[in-house]
């Protein structure tokens, strides 16, 4: 079996695997941590998505053999930049942002947010003004279990928060839709669609459904499970990829 190559999004860091990795029972995978993000941040790194997309290809090169790469939140969009565009890396691909590359996505209140000048810097130095326990709490109520909440509050500074800017301002519209339009090129290897239906981030089922038909990918729906499905339900979350890795065989 290929190596498991795990990537988070925002504002997160490589704890929210956790459950997940202890559920699989797997000694080797790679949890890797974007820079800004539980990671730091190389001189001159400009926090596009474009830089994120050349930052995970550089580190899946480092690995002996094409890898099994499943992305979360914005390591999704991450991992399918690199399900585009190198395929050749991967021996299959799996993302829960499906539905943010469809043509019609608008992104959620808070990324419009982020992507508005001066409000955006406002928004996030207000998330850093923040005492960590207080965004442990906020994080707990959005879905997170308690010890992976205060992971993540802990690793919340003025770093993440100008790669928070940098990255969704890449991102706004039009420019997910025109990488939605690349999803055939995903085609070349196995991918998988997870679709936790209770997330209010990625665009609902629908959205999900229509990108993996686009990429001829599978789709492995979780019922009542929000944006943390890792967390929430782990055990779930470990039947449904091993479900989708046994039918790729050994190659």
């Amino acid at each position: 079996m290929a190596r498991l190559v795990l990537v988070h999004g925002n504002p997160e860091t490589a704890a929210i695997w956790e459950p997940l990795v202890a559920e699989l029972g797997r000694l080797d995978v790679v949890a890797l941590s974007p820079p800004g993000f539980g990671a730091p941040v190389p001189d001159g790194f400009g926090a596009t998505a474009e830089e994120y997309a050349a930052w995970l290809v550089s580190e899946i090169e480092m690995q002996d053999d094409p890898v099994d790469l499943v992305g979360h939140d914005w390591g999704g969009g991450h991992v399918m930049r690199v399900a585009i565009e190198r395929p050749d890396l991967v021996r299959s691909w799996a993302t829960d942002i499906g539905g943010c590359l469809a043509p019609d996505y608008q992104w959620h209140d808070l990324a419009q947010v982020w992507q508005t000048p001066g409000v955006g810097e406002e928004a996030v130095a207000s998330m850093v003004a923040m005492p960590p326990e207080s965004r442990a709490s906020m994080f707990e109520a959005l879905g997170m279990t308690p010890s992976v909440a205060r992971a993540v509050a802990e690793a919340g500074d003025e770093t993440m928060g100008r790669c928070i800017l940098a990255l969704y301002r890449s991102a706004a519209q039009p420019a997910m839709a025109q990488l939605g339009q690349r999803l055939p090129a995903a085609a070349a290897r196995p991918g998988l669609v997870v679709v936790p239906t209770d997330d209010p981030y990625t665009g609902g089922e629908a959205r999900a459904r229509w990108a993996a038909q686009q990429a001829d990918a599978k789709v492995a729906v979780l019922p009542g499970l929000g944006h943390w499905w890792m967390l929430q339900d782990p055990a779930a979350a470990a039947t449904a990829l091993r479900r989708w890795w046994s039918t790729l065989g050994d190659s």
